[in-house]
């Protein structure tokens, strides 16, 4: 299985990226092995993941995501937290 996510950081950005296994990459994450946009903005949360057959759906849906405003990417945090 495929996952693209989004974290929250500590300073209350959100990170966008896409994995195989989402609990590794956050732990990879907090232990300051992640992505270089993370590490000084540590710790991180999970606030989102959707899954996905391909890699190549889960990195297009990661691009998509990443061209989205602020203010729609907490929309899909806020809709995902009622699931």
């Amino acid at each position: 299985m495929n996952y693209t996510y989004m974290v929250r950081c500590a300073d209350g950005t959100l990170y966008t990226g896409w994995t195989t296994d989402v609990e590794r990459r956050v732990t990879c994450h907090n232990a300051g092995k992640g992505a270089k946009y993370t590490r000084p903005r540590l710790p991180v949360e999970l606030v989102y993941y959707e899954t996905f057959e391909t890699k190549e759906e889960a990195m297009r849906r990661e691009a998509a995501i990443k061209k989205l405003s602020k203010e729609r990417k907490e929309l899909l945090v806020a809709q995902w937290r009622k699931i």
